[in-house]
This record gives structure tokens, sequence and C-alpha cells, in this order.
């Protein structure tokens, strides 16, 4: 059965001459022509992140012709994010990235209006900026947004497309409940619940293939273009995997979940997905110090094993000095146990703290009550303490 689906939204009234020639590749296809360009021009698109797939994304729709073009992000750019995140340059770190994602399209097509939402998204601002735009594409890489942009969608009637990266992998839907083909499906019926905390590592830490984010980034773009002009059958109700290494692209079919409940307010996202679990939480209160607390501990000579709870290519990049490496894993196996000393204190850390926590939940539990973890972790001490270790 075909799942094409009407154009998202109505012409706009002409094309300038200038428009005219800009656009003449995509006027002489005769499935978008004039009508569809004109459609592109009258669209209104929202990009939530300006960030590895928010990139390429918003740059082939500003040079798509898409006439407005909304970017919510309320990071800075990093030096990191360079390897993938191309519509950033030396020259914009620690600027903005929607203002610097403003000047890039600005660049690439100047009758682009950008509209900058220099914020976090929450549910308490979600509904107010999806609502004035056609189509939402969330490129984000946490599970806490992903379902919060979800269910604000399905509330709305906003169709979305969704992209998802990691490592050498990444994954594109199509979202829309309320699709006038009435084969609607959203986020939920792929993912009826997040994964359990920190079973699934970000981006930042397990890190990415740059160029992943343009392969994955403009099937996300062609999808929007297929939406808006009405052309071509979308990805709603199929899901393309692609895999980098193996150059193989895969299709899976998504059929409504009738167990799905409907979805008629947002709720409390970080508590729903979870940025640890509960244990983690409680093993971290009262267990945490701080980077300073733990110079004070080598300075003072005390007794204690430091223990890394990262990866083996993580520890290459940087690690703190005198820090064993036991990743997490063997950890929460169990593995690792006998490894670990008995006779003096031991302080986990990891990049950030969630990992470190995890692990702390778990030692506790098999009875090293005294363990600690370092918060922020090697981030957070190449931060504030040896500020000539490299970040990643």
């Amino acid at each position: 059965m075909s799942t094409a689906l009407p154009p998202l939204v109505e012409p706009a009234a002409e094309l300038t001459k200038e428009e005219v020639a800009r656009y003449s590749r995509h006027l002489i296809i005769p499935d978008v022509g004039m009508d569809g360009q004109k459609r592109l021009k009258n669209a209104k698109v929202l990009v939530i992140g300006a960030g590895g797939l928010g990139s390429p994304a918003l740059l082939y729709l500003a040079a798509a012709g898409v006439g407005t073009l909304g970017v919510i992000d309320f990071d800075v750019v990093d030096e990191s994010n360079l390897q993938r995140q191309v519509i950033h340059g030396q020259s914009d770190i620690d600027k903005p990235k929607a203002v610097s994602a403003k000047e890039s399209v600005a660049e690439v097509n100047p009758y682009v209006d950008v509209v900058l939402h220099q914020e976090q998204l929450t549910n308490e601002n979600a509904l107010d900026v999806f609502r004035d735009y056609d189509l939402i594409l969330d490129g984000t890489d946490n599970f806490a947004t992903r379902y919060l942009v979800n269910d604000a969608a399905v509330i709305l009637g906003k169709p979305y497309v969704w992209g998802s990266i990691f490592r050498f992998e990444g994954q594109v839907s199509v979202f829309w409940e309320d699709a006038p083909n009435g084969r609607g499906l959203n986020y939920r019926d792929l993912y009826p619940e997040p994964p359990p905390p920190g079973m699934v590592p970000s981006c930042a830490e397990g890190g990415v293939l740059g160029v992943l984010c343009a392969s994955i980034g403009s099937i996300m773009v062609t999808e929007a273009v297929k939406l808006i002009a009405g052309i071509g059958e979308p990805l709603l109700g199929r899901l393309i995997s692609y895999d980098a290494l193996e150059m193989r692209y895969r299709e899976v079919k998504i059929r409504k979940d009738p167990e799905t409940p409907k979805i008629t307010e947002l709720i409390d996202y970080e508590s729903f997905c979870g940025v640890v679990s509960d244990d983690a939480q409680q093993a971290a209160s009262g267990s945490t110090i701080t980077p300073a607390e733990l110079k004070a501990k080598f300075d003072g000579g005390e007794n204690f094993e430091l223990i890394d709870v990262r990866e083996p290519h993580e520890y290459e990049i940087v690690n703190i000095k005198g820090a064993k490496l036991i990743p997490k894993d063997r950890i929460l196996s169990g593995e690792a146990l006998a490894e670990l000393p008995q006779d003096k204190p031991v302080v986990l850390h990891c990049k950030s703290g969630q990992r470190s926590a995890e692990a702390l939940a778990a030692l506790h539990k098999a009875g090293f009550s005294s363990a600690t973890h370092l918060g922020g972790g090697v981030l957070a001490w190449a931060k504030q303490i040896d500020t000539s270790l490299p970040t990643y």
C-alpha cells in the first residue's frame, strides 16, 4: 500500500528572478518544479540542535531554499565539535552554536530567514517553540529530549524527522501521529521506554565518525524535502539503519503499537529517562569528591586507589596520573571486584561522572562502603586542576 502523503505546506505566491536562477537545478526536476520549490520557500522547519546532525541538516535545508529555519541550541562551539559539526569553524570556538549556525546559513543562502531559540528545550517551552513550524528535525543525542520532541509533536499534530548516530552507525525515520494517510506513528511505537540509565553511551562517551553526520543528516533533509513538497515515499513506518563499516543500509518496518498510551501532556523527561539510575544517584549522594579534594588527597600523601572506569581507548587519550584502568562493565559484572584493594579507600572516576556513579553503586552493594567517585570526572580534573591535559 502506498504511503505517499500530500504536500505539507501551501506554495508561496512566487519565486523572484534571483531565486529562479539559484534553484534552477531543482526547477528542472519534474517532481519538484516551480510548485515544489514554492512550497520549500513557504515552509518553516525547526532544527533541534546545531550539532552533528543539525550542521548538515541546516546547511542543506538552507541550500534547498526552505524559507524559514528555526534553530534551537543553548550550547557554545567547542574545539571537539569541529571534527563533525561542519556548520562551525575555528573562528567560531566559544561562540553560541545558534549564532554560528545563523551566520553560516546566511553565507549559503541569504534568502533564508533564520529564527534563533537560544535556550534549552524543556517541557515548559517545547509547545510554544514547535507551534510556529510545519516540520521538526530532531538530531539530539539524549533520550530525554527525544521523548520530549516526540510528545510535543504528537500533541500539536506535527510531523518530524528523527535521526540518531553512534560510532559507525546511524538511524533515520519519520514520525507523524496525525499523518493524513491514517498510518501515523510516533517514537514510542518504536521505543516504548528508554533504555536503563547508563546502558547506551552517548556520542560524547562512545564517539562518532564525523562523516556519519553527513550521511544521516542528508537522509533527514531528503525526507524533509519530500514531506514539504509531497513527493516520493516518506520513511513513515520505516526505519533506515546504516552501518558505515559494512557500507550497508537496512530497512525495518515499524507498526503502530496498540499498547502505546495516548499522549496528552508533557512529563518530567529527565525522571522518565534517568540521567543515572536511582541506585547511582543514591550512591553518589555523600560519596562524591571534587577535583580539589582529590588533589588534596594526592598532595597529602593519602593511601588510596584511584580507579578509572572508562574504556582503554579513552585512557590512551588522557588519564590522571596514578589511576588504574578497570572498565565499568567489569565492575558491574563483578569480574573485577577481586582486583580492588580491601585495605585502603577506592576513588572512581570516568569522563564526566555518570559511569563512575553507576560503578560506585555496584561497589557499595559489594561491600566497599567507603568508596567514592570524582564529580565531573577527568573533564573537571583537566579544567580545574591539570590544565595541561587534553579534553575530548
